[in-house]
């Protein structure tokens, strides 16, 4: 009696449909990625020390926010804040257009009462970074010892 030798198929994967899922899947991971573009400004927050710093010559620009929420501004080369309309978006952006052609070595200093209103000093850095005025820094008083802290 003979038997016939089995063979023994080859068991293949076909790899093919699989890349095809893989390629699917990237591609559906790439279009429904939601990348974020987050700007930042450079703040320098201020050191309340009583030593003097000594300042570099730049140009001054200082928003006043008092605490209500209303803005003053004061150019570079103007004596006293000028008291704005109201306080919205774009009577400070159009005052800040005014006051500042030139962005680029413009130091902003926001001076905002305790009381204010955070919204009101986030509008203004808002407003002031969307004109490329990104070198931001907020004026302090020292704190005396005579005079203690509330």
């Amino acid at each position: 009696m003979k038997f016939s030798d089995r063979k023994e198929d080859e068991t293949l994967i076909n790899l093919t449909p699989l890349i095809d899922v893989v390629f699917l899947l990237l591609i559906f991971f790439m279009v429904s990625t939601t990348f974020s573009k987050e700007s930042q400004l450079r703040i320098k927050l201020p050191e309340s020390s009583e030593v003097e710093v000594e300042q570099q010559e730049a140009k001054i620009l200082e928003i006043e926010i008092d605490s209500e929420g209303v803005y003053a501004v004061k150019g570079p080369d103007e004596e006293a804040a000028r008291e704005l309309l109201n306080a919205s978006r774009e009577t400070l952006r159009r005052a800040l257009i005014k006051v500042v052609q030139d962005g680029d070595d413009v130091v902003t200093i926001i001076r905002a009462d305790r009381r204010t209103p955070h919204e009101s000093v986030i509008r203004a850095m808002d407003v002031s970074g969307k004109l490329g005025l990104t070198n931001i820094t907020f004026a302090t008083q020292t704190i005396t010892k005579d005079s203690g802290s509330p």
